[in-house]
């Protein structure tokens, strides 16, 4: 203990002072991700003209591309935490799109007329249900090749994508599902509260309880124990098979919950706009510090990395540049998300070594 003016502080192991919560909060990945983003915004503010940049409706946009990526990186992150990976979310969520959407279609009177909606909030009801189902069956497929087929995370999940993808092409001939209610636009995809946009808001929500469950709930200190070492963790007793498989559960409820927002963003299904969804979501959960080789989760790093993600895609897009460049700065960005997570990961070995 120190004394100062009159007032003990405890010491941590090493006899120092413990740091201030905000100095804390700034060694964070989740912090300098945040502070990056903001530094991307005021860039790409001050480079577009007119400051378009930062207009209400770009804002909204942007609010409204993150919401589809935070879902799927958040699922992701959970299933880095326990050392699985999932390539195929972006065929998850367009199979899911496609099956809500066609769901959303049978409950027209006439075929074809979208003005012959006999009880549109129900149909909306079935799309999410339907969009919903389908990819939590869809994960279930994954858990299953993974925990008891013991099948490699990324081939399993790779095998998937063109599974899912084929699946959807052929269902909707390789054109994308048109025609769903006009109601499902205005009244959730383009919809706002306090000029936040609604699935952006259910997003966040959904990661607040993400964090929650990583931060102070069994099931999140379960997960991690299974990406620290999944044998030590069956030897405590935890039913790892059945926890891989309620995660891919999860992850793929949360796409298949992205493709309901993309429904309700187009009003269509968008069989050929998810193509490097995959590849976002990797680069938001491991840039925000949640470890490839699992035990570690960042729920508020996935938030900010995912943020950055779409910031540099609709930035890129605003000052001109080519999308074969975006492609290269987002790749970019993931190997130096990646190159971070192997100085976090030698970083913490040696700490556990000692000198």
């Amino acid at each position: 203990m120190t004394t100062q003016l009159g007032v003990e502080t405890p010491l941590d192991d090493r006899g120092r002072a413990p740091a201030s919560p905000v100095v804390t909060w700034l060694k964070s990945r989740g912090a300098w991700i945040l502070i990056l983003d903001l530094a991307l915004i005021a860039f790409f503010s001050l480079i577009s003209r007119g400051n378009v940049f930062w207009s209400v409706a770009n804002a909204q946009s942007l609010l409204l591309s993150v919401s589809q990526i935070l879902l799927l990186a958040l699922g992701l992150a959970m299933m880095l935490g326990a050392g699985i990976f999932d390539l195929s979310l972006g065929a998850n969520l367009v199979l899911s799109s496609v099956v809500g959407a066609l769901v959303m279609r049978s409950f027209q009177q006439t075929a074809g007329d979208t003005t012959s909606y006999h009880d549109i909030p129900l149909a909306i009801l079935a799309g999410l249900v339907a969009c919903v189902v389908v990819g939590a069956a869809f994960g279930a497929v994954n858990g299953v090749i993974i925990a008891i087929g013991n099948i490699n995370s990324l081939v399993a999940t790779l095998a998937t994508l063109g599974i899912g993808t084929g699946i959807a092409l052929l269902i909707t001939g390789g054109s994308d599902v048109a025609g769903l209610p006009a109601d499902l636009q205005i009244s959730i995809g383009l919809n706002t509260v306090l000029g936040v946009p609604i699935p952006a808001l259910a997003s966040i929500l959904i990661a607040v309880c993400l964090w929650v469950v990583v931060r102070f709930m069994r099931y999140g200190m379960r997960t991690q124990a299974i990406g620290s070492s999944r044998t030590s963790a069956e030897r405590a007793g935890i039913r790892v098979r059945a926890h891989l498989i309620g995660l891919a559960v999860l992850g793929g409820a949360l796409a298949g919950l992205a493709g309901f927002i993309d429904l309700s963003r187009f009003g269509s299904t968008a069989l050929a706009g998810h193509a490097n969804d995959a590849l976002a979501a990797v680069t938001a959960a491991v840039i925000g510090g949640t470890l490839l080789e699992g035990g570690r989760i960042s729920i508020t790093g996935t938030v900010w990395g995912a943020f950055l993600a779409v910031i540099l895609q609709v930035g890129l897009v605003i000052i001109g540049v080519s999308a074969f460049w975006q492609l290269i700065v987002v790749g970019a960005v993931l190997l130096i998300a990646v190159l971070l997570d192997r100085v976090s990961v030698v970083r913490r070995s040696r700490s556990v070594r000692g000198p």
